[in-house]
């Protein structure tokens, strides 16, 4: 039997529960986990509700018929095959951390994307990428170039189908054509001490000031510098006795469990955003049985 996700967003009224559940049902499926929301503050309702197709059901089919209840109440949805891998373009720098992180969970099933390439302005991690039979694309950005490289890397994209594009700690700003375009699409990292400590070495600056707590956030990229929708956070505590460089240990730990904790929410379609906030439902039963088998 075929394993199914349905998104659902749309203005809170009564009746949307009711009028999935008797759609399903109409199509032989059983819902066997349902997440939803009511945002009091603005009205909006979401709902994620994976199911099982038990009486052959297709994607085509479940999508040929749900229209007319989608009209009804105006909502943005879709629906996807559970086992459908997301095309992920990978993005980095000279910071290898979260990349090396995301490949590994890749290479042992724990993330189920299918990678369709990396690109940096760098050449650092080129053979790591190469060994893994990733393709490597080297695009250089500068001042006076930058337009022309980021339409490469928007044509790549689209050559490759990308369905989300994640910055590894890719050390550039992007355009607000490009977060235009892939609104919704593209998750950063970063560390949790902007705005109180940016530029350079930000971990030894926040070492200089004794902070107690080193956290990360991602997000989704929009035109506001690092202040997109919020995903995922988390933070390690540290005391007195560690070191500027304990610091930066600590922090790309954090860095990379943060990413990839979002960017599993995001291809199990466990996101909405909400305004300048988002909807992350838990995950499913089982959502993490292959990184346990790790």
């Amino acid at each position: 039997m075929k394993t199914f996700i349905l998104t659902v967003s749309c203005r809170s009224t009564r009746g949307i529960v009711a009028a999935i559940a008797t759609y399903l049902a109409d199509k032989g499926c059983n819902i066997t986990d349902s997440s939803q929301f009511d945002d009091l503050d603005t009205g909006n309702f979401f709902t994620r509700v994976t199911f099982l197709s038990e009486e052959g059901a297709t994607l085509e089919a479940l999508k040929a018929g749900f229209p007319p209840i989608a009209d009804k109440f105006d909502m943005d949805w879709e629906i996807y095959d559970a086992e459908s891998r997301m095309k992920v373009l990978l993005m980095v720098s000279r910071f290898g951390h979260c990349l090396n992180d995301l490949l590994y969970r890749w290479k042992i099933g724990a993330l189920n994307i299918d990678i369709v390439g990396v690109v940096s302005n760098h050449f650092d991690y080129q053979k790591v990428v190469v060994n893994h039979d990733i393709p490597f694309h080297h695009i250089k950005v500068t001042k006076e170039n930058k337009p022309e490289a980021e339409a490469r890397i928007m044509d790549l994209a689209e050559q490759n189908g990308t369905e989300l594009i994640v910055l590894a700690r890719y050390m550039q700003v992007l355009s607000d054509d490009m977060c235009r375009k892939m609104s919704g699409k593209i998750i950063n990292i970063h560390h949790s001490f902007l705005p109180s400590f940016k530029g350079a070495n930000p971990y030894k600056q926040a070492y200089q000031r004794g902070v107690k707590l080193i956290g990360a956030t991602a997000h989704y990229v929009t035109s506001d510098l690092d202040e997109g929708p919020i995903i995922e956070q988390d933070v390690a505590r540290i005391t007195h006795s560690q070191s500027a460089d304990d610091y930066v240990s600590i922090g790309r730990d954090v860095e990379a469990q943060v990413l990839a904790r979002a960017i599993h929410a995001h291809i199990q379609r466990r996101t909405f955003i909400n305004g300048n906030r988002t909807v992350v439902f838990p995950a499913s039963p089982g959502a993490y049985k292959s990184e346990r088998m790790g």
